[in-house]
C-alpha cells in the first residue's frame, strides 16, 4: 500500500509540475522530496544522493566534450570538415543535401552532442543549399534530421549518460539464472558499440534524402565531380580530420579514457586553433567556457535530481513491476523490442535527452536483462531512439535551431523532416532486430 502511495506521490507531482510549465530539474527534484517526506526520510539523504551522483570520474567527460565542440567550431575545424563534405557532393542529385549528412557524421565525432552538430553545421550548409536551389524548409530539415547523429556517432554524451545510470543495475539472479552471465556496462564499449549503428542511421538519412530530391529536382553542382578540389579541401582540413582521429583512435586503441580522451580533444583544438589555423582568439575560448559552464550547469542540475528520482523508483521495485507488466503482456522479444522503441520514441518527443536516459535506465535496463537483452545492444538502441527526438516536435532541439538559422517556421521544417524521421526509425528497428551490427566490433576488438 505505501509503495502504491510513493508512486502516486512521486509520479502525480511529477507530471502535475510538468503540465503547469515547471523546469524538468525543478519537477523532479520537487517530486523526489514530496516522496522522501511522505516516507518519513531524512532530506539530508536527498542531498548525500545528488552529491555522490555527481561524484562519478566518467562523469568528467561532460563538460570537456561540450568545451571541445565549442572550441572546435570557434579554431575553424567544423568550417573545413564542411568543405571537405561539399566537395564529395559534385554532379550527385542532392549531392549537397547529402554533404550535409556527411558533415555531421564528421562534426559528431567531435562533439557528441546533437545540437552542437546542427548549429555548427547548419550555419555553413542551410545558406549554401538555398543558394544551389534548395528549399529553405528542406535544406533545414535535412540539417536537424542528420544533427541527431550528433548523439549515436561517438563519443557521444548521452551514452557517457547512459553508462553512468546503467553501471549501478547489477542484472537480477532470475536473469542470470535463465540467461547466464551479462557483460559489464563500459562507457568504452559503448562508444565503440555506436560506430556501426550510426552508420545505419547515416546510411539511412542519405537513401532517404537521395530520393526526395529526385521527386524535387535537387542537382548537384554544374561544374561536375573534382578530384582536385577534393584534395585541396582535404589538404587544407587535414587537422581537421585528423582531430576524430585521434579522439576515436586513443580511446579504441585503449590509450586513454574516454574521459581523458576529451581532455586530449581540448589541448589538440586548442594547438590548431592557436599555432595552426590562427584563427582562435583569447574571446573565443572566454565565450567557449561561458557556453559550457551554462550547459553542464543545465544537465547537472537535471542529473541531481533524476538520481535521487531514480533511486526512488529502484527502492520501491517500479522497474520489477513494469518488467513484469511487460512480460505478462507478451514475450515475444520482438514485440516487446517494438513496445521499448515507440515508448522511447513518444518520451524522446517531450523530455530532454539526458533527462530520459537517466530516469528510464533504472526502469527499463531490468526488462533488457529479464529478456535476455545484451545491456551495451539495449543502451545503444535507447541513444538511437532517443536521438530521432531532437527531430520531431514539440521539444525538437535541432528544429529550433535550424529554425533559428534559416529563417523557416518550426511547423514547415517539421512536416519536410517527417520522411526522414520515418527512416531513422526504420533504422532503429533494424539495429534493434540485429543485435550483430552493435555487438560485432567490442567483439572484434576483445571487449
Amino acid at each position: 500500500m505505501v509503495e502504491t502511495s510513493v508512486v502516486m506521490i512521486l509520479f502525480g507531482s511529477f507530471l502535475l509540475l510538468l503540465l503547469m510549465g515547471a523546469p524538468i530539474s525543478v519537477s523532479l527534484g520537487v517530486s523526489a522530496l514530496a516522496s522522501f517526506l511522505y516516507l518519513g526520510e531524512n532530506p539530508i539523504k536527498f542531498v548525500q544522493i545528488a552529491f555522490t551522483s555527481v561524484g562519478s570520474f566518467p562523469l568528467m567527460a561532460l563538460p570537456s566534450f561540450i568545451l571541445a565542440g565549442a572550441l572546435m567550431e570557434a579554431a575553424g575545424i567544423s568550417k573545413r570538415l564542411v568543405d571537405l563534405a561539399e566537395s564529395f557532393a559534385g554532379p550527385f542529385t542532392g549531392g549537397m543535401s547529402a554533404a550535409t549528412v556527411m558533415a555531421c557524421m564528421f562534426f559528431g565525432a567531435i562533439s557528441g552532442s546533437g545540437p552542437a552538430t546542427t548549429a555548427a553545421v547548419g550555419m555553413l550548409m542551410i545558406p549554401a543549399m538555398v543558394q544551389r536551389g534548395y528549399s529553405k524548409g528542406y535544406a533545414s530539415a535535412i540539417t536537424a534530421s542528420s544533427g541527431g547523429l550528433g548523439v549515436v556517432i561517438p563519443p557521444s554524451i548521452p551514452m557517457v549518460i547512459f553508462g553512468i545510470s546503467a553501471m549501478g543495475l547489477m542484472p537480477p539472479p532470475s536473469a542470470i539464472a535463465e540467461h547466464g552471465q551479462f557483460q559489464s556496462v563500459s562507457i568504452p564499449k559503448l562508444f565503440i558499440a555506436g560506430f556501426f549503428p550510426g552508420l545505419v542511421l547515416s546510411v539511412g538519412l542519405l537513401i532517404m534524402n537521395y530520393c526526395l530530391c529526385r521527386k524535387h529536382g535537387y542537382k548537384g553542382s554544374t561544374e561536375g565531380w573534382s578530384v582536385a578540389t577534393t584534395m585541396t579541401a582535404f589538404r587544407k582540413g587535414i587537422w581537421s580530420v585528423l582531430a576524430p582521429i585521434v579522439i576515436l583512435g586513443g580511446i579504441y586503441s585503449g590509450l586513454f579514457t574516454p574521459t581523458e580522451s576529451a581532455i586530449v580533444a581540448i589541448f589538440y583544438t586548442l594547438f590548431i586553433g592557436f599555432f595552426v589555423h590562427k584563427e582562435l582568439k583569447f574571446k573565443d575560448v572566454m565565450h567557449s567556457l561561458e557556453t559550457t559552464t551554462w550547459l553542464t550547469g543545465r544537465v547537472l542540475l537535471i542529473l541531481f535530481t533524476a538520481t535521487v528520482f531514480g533511486r526512488l523508483l529502484v527502492e520501491n521495485q517500479i522497474p520489477a513491476i513494469v518488467a513484469a507488466a511487460m512480460l505478462d503482456m507478451t514475450t515475444n522479444l520482438y514485440l516487446i523490442w517494438a513496445l521499448i522503441i515507440f515508448f522511447l520514441l513518444f518520451v524522446g518527443m517531450f523530455m530532454e535527452t539526458l533527462a530520459a536516459i537517466m530516469i528510464l535506465t533504472p526502469v527499463l535496463l531490468p526488462v533488457a536483462y529479464n529478456l535476455g537483452i545484451d545491456p551495451i545492444h539495449f543502451g545503444i538502441v535507447v541513444v538511437c531512439c532517443l536521438s530521432i527526438g531532437f527531430q520531431t516536435p514539440p521539444l525538437g532541439e535541432n528544429l529550433f535551431i535550424a529554425s533559428g538559422v534559416s529563417g523557416s517556421s518550426i511547423e514547415e521544417i517539421s512536416i519536410k523532416a517527417l520522411p526522414f524521421a520515418f527512416m531513422s526509425v526504420l533504422s532503429v528497428f533494424i539495429i534493434a532486430y540485429i543485435p550483430e551490427i552493435t555487438l560485432f566490433l567490442p567483439s572484434l576488438l576483445g571487449y
